[in-house]
């Protein structure tokens, strides 16, 4: 019979990484816009960079006092199940796998339906493209938890699902740039490179919905939205935001869905809202 699993052996075991490397983070991205300012390359405005970085801190702050609730759901799935999978390096090597498999599909579902969209569309409403975009994440996100769960159904060990889950959070961090253009196809046919990430925040006609692996490239030409590098990505939304405010910037599309939602005149219309695709909410100004 496999151990039961606590909050606090949990919390107590899995380091915070992101917490350890926002530092780093930031002061890359510092690096970044200072060559981009010395070479005259414009790939930073400083509104939106201090609106990125208001966005990214909130959002770290945020996760130090709601990865309770976050630790607890997945924990509670894992200990539900009767089965569990030994932890050794090749088992951490196929969660890390099997966890990219799905966020890759949460991130789907983020650009496809509404609810999700509105927990993901901060990352997408700047116009440029530069290590600060990393930092662009919903204060509303957590609640593609949903998404991961099965992970912990199927008995990997929560400690190593979450260090798994911050690896592959800061592997975003070094593809959202201009700077790196191209990299040897074999890293480009298996990992998630700059060169696919800046499709993926484009918004041509031929770059929307596509590429949106997290670490591993693959599944986009498996299930068919792959898209190489073309032409220079345009970033931005289609409905793009004329001001810099974080908050704003991080709750514009929830104010669409609500809004559509008081005037559907249904619970059932109302609801079917949230899972309608981002393109069929009316905006309202």
């Amino acid at each position: 019979m496999k151990e039961k699993i606590t909050l606090d052996k949990v919390m107590s075991s899995a380091p915070d990484l992101i917490l350890y490397a926002a530092p780093v983070l930031i002061a890359l991205a510092l690096l970044e816009f200072y060559f981009s300012w010395k070479q005259k390359k414009e790939l930073y405005e400083k509104k939106d960079f201090f609106a990125s970085l208001s966005i990214g801190l909130v959002s770290v702050i945020q996760n130090l006092f709601i990865k309770t609730l976050l630790f607890g759901s997945v924990i509670w799935v894992y200990n539900i199940v009767p089965w569990s999978i030994p932890v050794n390096w090749a088992t951490s090597i196929l969660c890390f796998i099997v966890l990219d498999f799905f966020r890759y599909w949460a991130h789907r579902f983020g650009h496809e339906t509404s609810i999700f969209w509105a927990t993901h569309v901060t990352h997408h409403n700047s116009e440029k493209y530069n290590l600060s975009t990393s930092f662009r994440l919903s204060w509303t996100q957590q609640i593609k938890v949903v998404f991961f769960l099965p992970i912990s159904f199927l008995g990997f060990h929560p400690v190593i699902f979450f260090i798994c889950h911050q690896i592959a959070v800061l592997y975003q961090f070094w593809i959202h740039t201009e700077y790196i253009r191209t990299l040897p196809k074999w890293i480009s046919y298996i990992f998630v490179t700059p060169s696919h990430h800046r499709v993926h925040h484009g918004k041509n006609e031929h770059y929307l919905d596509k590429n949106y692996g997290s670490t591993f490239i693959f599944w986009d030409r498996i299930f068919g939205t792959f898209q190489p590098e073309d032409e220079q990505a345009v970033y931005g939304i289609l409905e793009q935001p004329k001001h810099y405010n974080p908050v704003k910037l991080v709750f514009h599309v929830w104010v669409d869905i609500f809004k559509n939602m008081k005037r559907a005149g249904s619970i059932k219309k109302a609801t079917l809202i949230l899972f309608q695709s981002p393109s069929s909410l009316k905006k309202y100004e």
